[in-house]
């Protein structure tokens, strides 16, 4: 592989705590999470304890005001460990930094502590039964009623739904404004009309708390509307370049671990008299999977560092997420297939990849929607 320029050695240092903490405190455990159908709340105060959550959030609310880096280095940790359960990613790489970056200072200072401690797990709420990746098809509303907001409708497929104390909530407060019309809510769990709806039972990601939630006339004060009323669409635009290159990261993560998984498999399981790895088939598989997944490598690196220097667009980021998680599909599905019938073993970890990974390319808005905007600004006027 070629070698990696995107972290300095504080950051590799930081992979190191990051590695050792998973393989103590989460590895063991997450086979139980699956069937437990979430993570042990507990986990989120130990990684707090640590500085796992949120390092790029300021000093001055706590936090480590950290680069980017840490952030992938966490996602990429966990990715390659399989440990699709832990919903790190979504509270530190996409919840929060709405608040860091649009919430006034009495937000930060009242909910940015919990965060970084793991007091408060974050969770966003955008999808809906009938509204995925359109965003302006949200039927969630917020009617202004003096001092506060009356907010009502549901959300579905919520990661970090279970646990969740804060939910960043996308609301229409003027309906007949379209996308002008969509604001954001800070809406605490703990609020009269607010329910969780039971834990969602998917094809992968068991050990991920995956939930619909209800609000039935929530009664937001209006100091917890998140930056400016019918601003909120084009803060999840604004957003969503990060969420998709954390959804890269995971992926070309997971396909690193996978194909080790594969070489170590393939060396040691015999067909024939002699080890799968012998023969050509399996020796042209693999060569082809490292080949794309090097290549995959580069450019994703180097999304991160455009990202660092605030220069990742919209459909870079888009092409990141599309590329990355079509290819993670592909590498583990042919990963599988050299496992034979054991890679359908939920106890071998190359199953359980498979499973989780196939949602990688419907969040964050589906590949769909990523070749939509990469066709928009290929063909739009110059």
């Amino acid at each position: 592989m070629i070698p990696r320029t995107v972290f300095t050695p504080e950051h590799e240092q930081f992979r190191d705590s990051v590695r050792k903490f998973l393989e103590t405190e989460a590895a063991p455990f997450h086979h139980q999470w699956e069937k437990d159908g979430q993570v042990d709340r507990e986990l989120w105060r130990k990684a707090g304890a640590m500085g796992f959550l949120c390092p790029q959030v300021p000093e001055a609310y706590g936090g480590l005001e950290l680069d980017f880096g840490y952030n992938a280095i966490v996602d990429e940790e966990i990715s390659r460990q399989g440990l699709t359960g832990i919903g790190w990613g979504l509270h530190s790489d996409i919840a929060v930094p709405y608040i860091v970056n649009y919430g006034t200072e009495e937000q930060k200072q009242k909910y940015l502590p919990g965060c970084i401690s793991g007091d408060i797990v974050t969770a966003i709420a955008m999808t809906e039964p009938g509204a995925g990746s359109d965003l302006q098809g949200v039927r969630t509303t917020a009617v202004k009623d003096g001092d506060h907001y009356v907010l009502n409708g549901s959300k579905t497929f919520i990661t970090n739904g279970q646990h969740a104390d804060l939910v960043v909530v996308v609301a229409k407060t003027n309906a007949a404004a379209g996308a002008a019309g969509t604001s954001l809510f800070l809406v605490e769990a703990a609020w009269p009309g607010f329910k969780k709806g039971t834990n969602l039972e998917k094809v992968g990601m068991k050990a991920q708390d995956t939930s619909e939630l209800f609000f039935d006339d929530v009664k937001i004060p209006a100091e917890n509307l998140l930056g400016g009323e019918g601003q909120g669409f084009i803060y999840l635009m604004q957003e969503l370049p990060q969420e998709r290159l954390s959804v890269a990261l995971n992926a070309i993560a997971n396909c690193e671990a996978a194909i080790g998984w594969t070489i170590d498999y393939v060396r040691e399981r015999k067909a024939f008299g002699k080890p799968i790895a012998a023969f050509q088939n399996t020796q042209f598989k693999l060569a082809e999977l490292d080949s794309e997944l090097s290549a995959l490598r580069v450019f994703v690196d180097r999304c991160l560092e455009l990202h660092y220097e605030e220069k990742l667009d919209v459909s870079t980021a888009a092409k990141a997420k599309l590329l990355a998680t079509d290819f993670q599909c592909k590498l583990l599905d042919e990963c599988m297939q050299l496992h034979g019938g054991f890679g359908y073993m939920w106890e071998y970890p190359i199953a359980r990849a498979w499973a989780d990974a196939r949602v990688q390319r419907i969040y964050a808005g589906t590949n769909e929607i990523m070749k939509l905007i990469i066709s928009r600004e290929l063909l739009k006027e110059k």
